[in-house]
């Protein structure tokens, strides 16, 4: 019997293809401070070799705010998560949680998310680094089919990671962005083969 699956025509899912794992920065708030960490991710995202990216940034998801779910879906945003292979998210902690814009965007798909990796990189001016921000995106990504890593990023003092000019001061975040990746772009790399391989049951 021949199922049929989002991604059974999808020529960037072959073996041989690069994988395909977009950045997303998850606050469209004036004067963010984690814009600069969305960018230092996705330039070490960029230069791995045998990966493309891109840097989503959602603000620039075009979203009716009358509605909600599959109902608003923006065919672009849907298209580019229906071919990535996994996803970055860099989200800054407000009040313990995340952006309602962030859950808002995310919401908008469902079936395009199955059996794909997904890392989080969580931003505070504090000294966590977010950690409660990602905690709670956990069972939210967990539900939309997503298949999350154990290795997260924590930006913390995020004022202290930077200068007012995006120039990056502290390099040891540096070898924990590249730990996130060395994860996500295996786990990225079984489940593409998953995808291809392994009838769902």
């Amino acid at each position: 019997m021949l199922v049929s699956r989002l991604w059974d025509f999808d020529t960037s899912n072959m073996p041989d293809a690069p994988l395909f794992i977009p950045v997303i920065l998850g606050t469209p708030r004036q004067g963010r401070k984690s814009e600069n960490a969305a960018r230092l991710v996705f330039e070490r995202t960029s230069a791995r070799a045998g990966v493309e990216t891109e840097l989503i940034d959602v603000r620039d998801i075009p979203l009716r705010l009358d509605d909600a779910g599959e109902q608003i879906k923006d065919p672009k945003f849907s298209a580019t998560v229906q071919r990535c292979d996994g996803l970055i998210l860099v989200v800054p902690e407000y009040n313990h949680g995340y952006p309602g814009l962030l859950k808002h965007a995310l919401d908008t798909n469902l079936e395009e998310y199955i059996h794909k990796a997904v890392g989080v990189c969580g931003v505070s001016a504090g000294p966590i680094g977010g950690a409660r921000v990602i905690e709670n995106l956990l069972p939210v990504l967990r539900e939309l089919g997503l298949v999350t890593i154990f290795n997260d990023v924590n930006f913390s003092h995020i004022r202290d990671v930077f200068d007012d000019n995006g120039k990056l001061l502290d390099e040891t975040v540096i070898g924990r962005i590249d730990k996130l990746l060395n994860e996500l772009i295996w786990m990225a790399r079984v489940l593409r083969h998953g995808r291809n391989s392994i009838p769902p049951v």
